[in-house]
């Protein structure tokens, strides 16, 4: 027997005997990276999540709702793939959720439809990953969505000349993409494109490229974590930022977590980004708040936290649309166009590509009041996935 035939096998199997319907729990599996270098961000899901049940219940309707959650520590498609099957089989989960890195996100998708199991995208940010299956849906971000603002703040800040920096696998390819289309259709100039391995350590030769390039300003991603921090530090080390060569980057380069880190020579930095902690309203007020009360600590707070929180609203919806059925087109029939106020704006489900539309904000790090921060500047209202032909 072969190793898929097994699988359907006993996806079949399990699909065929487990009617949600006469059980009155519903398992979300949750795939996150919980421990190891990337850990905040697998916690974030976890705070979110707990935040939201904490707010709203552990119940919809009838049914009792239970995370299981399974760690991927880092980029490992294999492992991944393995931990969505065991959640399917042995757990006999009805909604997949989480997913930080594209290479496992990728990896599970094609196990969707076979299941018959939705899928929560709260991180990986690859625009393809939403037409893998019709049974994805994003309430994370895409690079295609905070580059295309970021690509434009450049040009509004008068850059000439701009080198890019970017981890080279899917997020990075599409953030180079984005920034080198939208740079250079405004008429802007390219003048260094770097792709740079997961595992980089040493910034130090990469900064000596761009500074022999005559860049004046630097458009950088890395996946948020311990490369970003070596990333910035290099920048200011390697006396980029003492020369005048400006830093534009996503936010995940200057998570809230690493700004003690970086110091205070890191004030200045630009970045675009769906969120920030500093974010000023009054449904992000109750979701700090929230949080906290979740087990959070204020300083570790990041993104992943509210695309966790927004998932689960999307999972509660699906399931009382249902009323607990396992029925994934119905489910996701249920959130296309759904509209609400979460705590980084007003967002919603565009019904075409199941992705998050979502406000983006310029943010420069500043010092107020002895803390370094994120501060918002300028909003680009209801961003799209410009990554996908639709848009």
């Amino acid at each position: 027997m072969s190793l898929r035939f097994g699988l359907v096998g006993a996806v079949a199997i399990a699909t065929a005997w487990m009617s949600p319907a006469q059980c009155d729990t519903i398992k979300v599996g949750i795939i996150g990276t919980m421990s190891g270098p990337y850990a905040l961000f697998g916690q974030n899901f976890k705070y979110g999540i707990d935040a939201w049940v904490a707010k709203h219940g552990s119940k919809v309707g009838d049914h009792q709702i239970e995370f299981v959650y399974r760690d991927e520590e880092s980029p490992n498609p294999a492992k991944s793939k393995s931990l969505a099957q065991e959640l399917i089989v042995k757990e006999k989960v009805q909604y997949i959720a989480g997913l930080y890195f594209t290479p496992d996100a990728l990896a599970v998708a094609p196990l969707l439809e076979e299941a018959k199991v939705p899928m929560i995208v709260m991180n990986a940010a690859t625009s393809a990953i939403v037409e893998k299956s019709p049974y994805i849906v994003r309430t994370s971000f895409t690079m295609w969505q905070n580059t295309v603002p970021a690509a434009k703040v450049a040009k509004a800040r008068a850059a000439k000349k701009v080198a890019i920096a970017v981890s080279d696998y899917g997020p990075g390819i599409d953030a180079e993409s984005a920034f080198k289309k939208t740079f250079e259709a405004d008429g802007g100039t390219i003048v260094q494109s770097i792709r740079m391995p997961l595992n980089t350590t040493d910034f130090g030769p990469i900064m000596q490229r761009i500074k022999d390039s005559g860049a004046d300003m630097i458009f950088t991603f890395l996946p948020a974590g311990p490369p970003t921090l070596g990333f910035v530090k290099a920048y200011i080390d390697n006396g980029l930022k003492a020369s005048g060569v400006k830093l534009l980057s996503t936010g995940d380069v200057v998570t809230e977590p690493d700004l003690p880190t970086i110091g205070d020579s890191g004030v200045g930095i630009l970045s675009t980004y769906h969120y920030a902690v500093s974010h000023d309203s009054s449904e992000n007020k109750t979701f700090l708040a929230d949080l906290i009360k979740a087990g959070a600590k204020a300083d570790d707070i990041t993104m992943a936290s509210v695309a966790a929180y927004d998932g689960a609203r999307l999972i509660y919806k699906m399931v009382e649309a249902t009323n607990g059925q396992k029925d994934p087109d119905k489910a996701l029939a249920a959130v296309k166009g759904m509209k609400w106020v979460s705590p980084r704006g007003p967002v919603s489900i565009d019904p075409d590509t199941r992705h998050i539309r979502q406000n983006v904000y310029l943010r420069e790090v500043v010092k107020q009041d002895g803390k370094l921060l994120n501060k918002e500047l300028q909003t680009f209202d209801a961003q799209p996935d410009w990554g996908l032909a639709k848009n």
